[in-house]
């Protein structure tokens, strides 16, 4: 059995994606800021987060991880007419828990793989932005999901040879829980216009790509980054 660890796991596409995985057979521990029956308590924000999290995955998973997700994130505006300390305190916010904290568990990730000789697979969930940027106020979040995957081709290039494989996949705008509302916000008809398509993503579909990264890509795959987006950004 596949033992997979899932940060952001409680909703949106972290649920879809765990309830994907676990009807697929493998074993998996999320990780959301609140403990659950199937989610490990851990808020990024808190630098000692991410070792913490690992240590208490790997002792639950019985001292195997063999896949790693990374897609717990924030997406909380920053304007530039905020004063100083603040912005730039959104700033680090933003990127210690959108990559920093992905970092840190790849980095985990790699050496208990190195340490086992085993080989493993990394899934960075990124973003559009990533490649087409986001909006004004969104500075912050466009350059972590681009640091992501950045992180992502340089663990894949670095590490295939010992069978560690890492993929990215970058979202368009999701359907989540909350969607109904940013639509309204950023102008819902404007924003479908935008996307050839003429729909937003589902988060079930994120969760499959996902899950297909997880579970069954040819290793020859590493290194590839899959948007998921209506072609609202092809590349």
């Amino acid at each position: 059995m596949t033992n997979i660890l899932l940060t952001g796991s409680s909703r949106g596409i972290g649920a879809a994606t765990f309830a994907a995985l676990d009807a697929s057979g493998a074993n998996v521990i999320g990780q959301a800021t609140t403990a659950t029956a199937s989610a490990i308590a851990a808020d990024f924000a808190d630098p000692a987060a991410p070792r913490l999290l690992w240590d208490e995955a790997l002792d639950r998973l019985v001292g195997r991880v063999d896949v790693l997700i990374n897609n717990a994130g924030v997406f909380e505006a920053n304007p530039i007419a905020h004063a100083d300390e603040q912005w730039v305190a959104q700033w680090k916010r933003t990127m210690r828990v959108n990559l920093t904290a992905s970092a840190e568990l790849c980095r985990f990730a790699v050496l208990h793989w190195q340490e086992r000789k085993s080989g493993g697979r990394i899934i960075n969930i990124a973003s559009r932005a990533a490649y087409r940027g986001d909006s004004p106020e969104h500075w912050h979040y466009a350059a972590a999901k681009a640091g992501m995957v950045a992180m992502t081709k340089s663990i894949a290039r670095g590490y295939a040879a010992e069978g560690i494989l890492a993929f990215a996949v970058c979202p368009g705008f999701t359907m989540t829980g909350m969607a109904e509302d940013y639509l309204a916000s950023r102008d819902g008809d404007r924003l479908l216009a935008d996307i050839p398509l003429g729909r937003v993503a589902q988060a079930e579909e994120v969760a499959e790509v996902t899950r297909f990264l997880a579970l069954d890509a040819p290793p020859s795959m590493t290194g590839a980054v899959l948007d998921v987006n209506g072609a609202s950004y092809v590349r």
